[in-house]
C-alpha cells in the first residue's frame, strides 16, 4: 500500500507571511495540527500547533486582550515555523513512511510530488487506520497466536492446516521474537477451534491464545 492511497489530498497551506494569529485561527477552526508553508509554489517550512502555543503569551501575562491580539497579529509564521521539513513521496509505501515517523519522532509528513509540490499529509492516525484494515480489527474474525519456530517450510505447514479445514484466513503477521522463534497472529473465519488448536499443536505448534469480538479464550 503506498502513501498516496492513504494521505489526505491537497492540504490547506499557509504562505510564511501569514500572521500567527490567522495560522492559530485556520488550525482552530479545521482541527488540524500542522500546517505546510508553501511561498509561490515552493514548501518553505511546516507550523504544528506546538510551535504556536510556544510562542503564545503566557495566561500569567499582564497584557491585555487587545495587546495580545495586536502581537499575534503582527508575528508572522516565517519567525516561528520549522525550515527543515520531513518529506516523503507520494509512491512510498505505508511501511516507509511509518518507519520515517518513529526515526524524526514526529507525528505527521508531508508528501511531495514531482518537482517537490506539496500533494498531501500523512499523519499518524493515518497509519494506525491502515494497521487497522491490515489485520482486520474491524471484521469480527477470530484472532490466534501461535508460537512457531525459524524453520522453512513452518509457514506452509500452517496455513495447509487451516485450508485443509476450509478456514479462510483474513490477515496474517509474523512478530520476531528475543529467541529467534517468532509469533504468528491470524485472524480468520474459525466456529470451532479445538480441532484447528489440536492440528496445530501436533505439528509444533502450539496456539498461546484465541481471542474473539470482546473477549479471550486463553
Amino acid at each position: 500500500m503506498f502513501v498516496a492511497a492513504r494521505m489526505t489530498p491537497n492540504p490547506v497551506t499557509i504562505t510564511s507571511t501569514t500572521s500567527v494569529a490567522d495560522a492559530a485561527h485556520i488550525m482552530r477552526t479545521n482541527k488540524f495540527r500542522r500546517l505546510p508553508v508553501v511561498d509561490n509554489g515552493k514548501l518553505v517550512g511546516i507550523v504544528t500547533d506546538r510551535d504556536l502555543r510556544e510562542v503564545s503569551p503566557s495566561p500569567a501575562t499582564t497584557l491585555s486582550i487587545y495587546e495580545l491580539n495586536y502581537l499575534l497579529a503582527k508575528m508572522l509564521v516565517k519567525d516561528v515555523m520549522k525550515k527543515q521539513v520531513v518529506t516523503i513521496p507520494q509512491d512510498a509505501t505505508i511501511e516507509e513512511a511509518a518507519l520515517l515517523m518513529t526515526s524524526s519522532r514526529i507525528g505527521g509528513l508531508v508528501v511531495v510530488g514531482q518537482g517537490g509540490a506539496v500533494t498531501g499529509l500523512i499523519t499518524e492516525t493515518d497509519i494506525f487506520k491502515c494497521f487497522i484494515e491490515i489485520m482486520g480489527l474491524e471484521k469480527g474474525k477470530t484472532r490466534l497466536t501461535i508460537d512457531v519456530s525459524d524453520e522453512v517450510g513452518r509457514l506452509h505447514e500452517i496455513t495447509r492446516i487451516f485450508a485443509e479445514l476450509n478456514i479462510n484466513i483474513g490477515s496474517l503477521a509474523i512478530y520476531p521474537l528475543a529467541n529467534g522463534d517468532s509469533e504468528l497472529v491470524i485472524r480468520a473465519d474459525v466456529k470451532e477451534t479445538k480441532q484447528l488448536t489440536d492440528r496445530l499443536e501436533a505439528i509444533g505448534c502450539p496456539v498461546k491464545h484465541i481471542a474473539h469480538i470482546g473477549h479471550s479464550d486463553r
